[in-house]
Formats: structure tokens, sequence, C-alpha cells
């Protein structure tokens, strides 16, 4: 068991997921920015439209009907330029990234099970050697417990 390498490969994970977590920012910035310059675009230009449009309709229909009509076309419009940023393909870093993570995972894992394999007897033996001085302060806590609850019971010895 290499401590070191496990070390290397926990610090390459955490690099990678550092990486992937900033191009996924980027790619959500971006996407942000073009929903965001999409809706004043459509803004400024339904403004104009609408406008032109309302008063045509209004000497054919009425104030009501072309309001809803030119209601319905501006969903229309919205929707359409939130399914295009919503499907921008990926870009190539992160899926480079992803397989630099992919790969780091599987040394981490690996040297993790060799690290299992060569010493559980000394990992047994540490976590015991850590848990015997966390468990001796508790020992006097449930004897005096347990006394308590004895006496709380009426329970005595003869019984």
């Amino acid at each position: 068991m290499n401590a070191s390498r496990i070390v290397d490969h926990a610090h390459v994970l955490w690099r990678t997921e550092r990486i992937m977590a900033e191009l996924r920012l980027k790619r959500l910035a971006g996407s942000m920015g073009f929903q965001a310059m999409a809706a004043l675009m459509i803004g400024v230009a339904l403004l104009l439209f609408e406008f032109a449009a309302y008063l045509a309709l209004v000497e054919a229909w009425s104030a009501i009907a072309s309001a809803i009509l030119l209601g319905l076309l501006n969903l229309a419009i919205a929707g359409l330029l939130m399914l295009l940023a919503m499907y921008r393909p990926p870009g190539r870093e992160l899926a480079l990234a992803g397989d630099v993570h992919r790969e780091a995972f599987a040394a981490f894992q690996t040297e993790l099970r060799e690290a299992e394999a060569d010493a559980p007897a000394s990992l047994r033996a540490a976590l015991e050697k850590a848990a015997i001085p966390l468990l001796l302060p508790l020992i006097p806590l449930l004897i005096r417990r347990l006394r308590r609850h004895k006496a709380e019971t009426g329970i005595t010895e003869t019984d």
C-alpha cells in the first residue's frame, strides 16, 4: 500500500471534478447569456412588430382577438428560442475532462482496493486503537445509568 499514490489519485480526482464544474458553469453562463439576449431581442422586436400588427389587426378584427393572437405568437417564438438554448451541444473540453475524471476515479478505486487487500488486519488494529480511547470515558457513564435505572425500577440484587 502506497499512501502517496492514493493521495495523488485523490488529488487528480479532485482537480478533474473542479475543472468539470468550471466548464459546466461556463456552459451554463453561456446558455443563460443566450437566453437573456434572446429574451431582450424578442422583447424589442415583438414590441415593434406587435404595435404594427396590432394596428393592422384592429382594422380587421376586434381589439381583444388581435391581442390574443399576438400573445400566442409571442409564446411560440419564446418557446422555440428556449429550446434552442437548452439543446446546445456540450464542448469538447467537457468530454475530455469527463474521460480524465473516469480514469482518475478508476485508478483511485484500484489503489483503495489494493490498500484494503494489503492491510485489512492493520486497518482493523488502527480502528480498534482509535475506538478504545473513545469508549473508555463512556464506561463510567454507562455504569451510572444502569445503577440509576436499577434504582428507579426497584430491582434488587436478590430478585
